[in-house]
């Protein structure tokens, strides 16, 4: 069985952790829509069927949220996790805007210690986010919001 394991960074902040959680939470229980917003990526219907198992587009048989530091469950607790599922096959996104040292050093050695534990499982870490295209309209939709938030305010001066 195939599991997923969604990383963040880890905060002091609950609403930051939330997000990584709530991102988890709609990877498990969500469908992926063949018209999610992303004009810049083709359809998963005809991108990935392969992965369209008896559950449907969703390829994961379990889905846990883990942080790098600061909060819990850490990568090796989502890691078990996982495994107790009975997942064999981990793949690790980690939910970090950009590479670096975290996601090219610090999360392959956190997971190559939890394969340790729980050697019948392997893992494939995913890229972050990125200058991925769909990324790219993201930026774009967060910035047409902020233009159309000047116009009203422009039209409806509270002072």
């Amino acid at each position: 069985m195939r599991g997923l394991l969604v990383i963040g960074h880890g905060s002091r902040r609950d609403e930051a952790n939330a997000t990584v959680r709530e991102l988890a939470r709609r990877l498990a229980t969500e469908p992926r829509q063949d018209d999610d917003g992303c004009a810049a990526r083709p359809p998963h219907s005809t991108a990935l069927p392969s992965l369209a198992g008896p559950a449907g587009p969703r390829p994961w048989g379990a889905v846990e949220a883990a942080f790098l530091e600061v909060s819990r469950p850490d990568i090796g607790e989502g890691y078990a996790n996982l495994a107790g599922a009975g997942c064999t096959e981990i793949v690790v996104y980690p939910f970090f805007l950009f590479g670096g040292n975290h996601t090219r050093r610090d999360l392959p050695a956190a997971l190559d210690e939890a394969r340790e534990r729980h050697p019948t499982t392997r893992w494939i870490l995913s890229e972050p986010l990125g200058l991925h295209p769909c990324v790219v309209e993201a930026v774009r939709a967060r910035l047409d919001d902020t233009l159309r938030e000047l116009v009203d305010a422009a039209k409806h001066p509270t002072s």
